[in-house]
């Protein structure tokens, strides 16, 4: 276990490692509070597009964890990214909530809903007909399809409800194209955090959910920790070809 303190990015998913709604996992807060002073560098990564850096970073000081907004890495803000490095100056239509728009605004996009060069695709808990056809004709005259994550589904008090992936797959059933997809499992987000100045041996991706965060660590390159007690059972993941770097019951397993 002694390679686990040479890591200098520790990459967590946010809903099931660190918290799980509005209650902070208790050994997440002191694995967390454990860095503090450090030369580790700690990100806060997560496929939830609908809020803002800044609203993220409330909700984790409300948990008693400071982090600055520099160390969330949101599917919002990593669909901003992507576009800014391979669109910049394109005009941008999208279906997406507050997040979505900060990010996209902040990378210096115009926002449009006619004739855009980008058409981007976050969660939107207001999503009508009307977005939809506007998008897909879009898409069909020559925008690129950039959709933030694909998770079809996602818990709430009620049961599962639709995801973004479910609007995603419409929009692709209607145009005949394909999303590029920058969520986990897609390793965008944790490329972008590497281009702040890590290499891939500093870096490892910790989560609760093998299809999403220990996929995105192995497709990107870098080690992984998967931690029990969400999304995915223990029992799944060693079923699973591609194994995680590390089994943790907990967080309180680093050493």
């Amino acid at each position: 276990m002694n390679k686990l303190k040479s890591y200098k990015a520790i990459c967590l998913d946010m809903d099931g490692t660190v918290y799980r709604g509005n209650e902070v996992i208790p050994e997440a807060s002191v694995f967390i509070n454990s860095f503090q002073g450090k030369d580790i560098d700690i990100y806060y990564v997560t496929n939830n597009s609908s809020m803002t850096a800044e609203r993220f970073q409330a909700k984790l000081l409300r948990m008693g964890i400071h982090a600055s907004t520099d160390q969330i890495m949101t599917s919002s803000i990593a669909a901003a990214t992507y576009c800014k490095q391979h669109f910049e100056g394109a005009k941008v239509m999208m279906i997406g909530e507050e997040g979505l728009e900060q990010a996209l605004r902040s990378e210096g996009f115009v926002i449009t809903d006619e004739n855009p060069d980008v058409v981007v695709v976050g969660i939107d808990r207001n999503i009508t007909y009307e977005k939809l056809s506007n998008a897909a004709l879009s898409i069909r005259n020559g925008a690129h399809f950039i959709a933030t994550n694909g998770d079809k589904a996602f818990p709430t008090e009620r049961g599962l409800v639709p995801g973004n992936g479910s609007f995603v797959k419409l929009l692709e059933t209607a145009t005949d194209r394909e999303a590029t997809i920058v969520g986990k499992p897609e390793p965008y987000m944790l490329e972008f955090i590497r281009q702040r100045g890590y290499s891939k041996e500093d870096m490892v991706m910790i989560g609760d959910n093998y299809d999403t965060d220990i996929q995105a660590g192995i497709r990107f390159g870098i080690d992984t920790i998967h931690v029990s007690g969400g999304v995915t059972d223990r029992a799944t993941v060693l079923k699973k070809d591609m194994q995680p770097t590390y089994l943790f019951d907990s967080l309180t397993d680093w050493k």
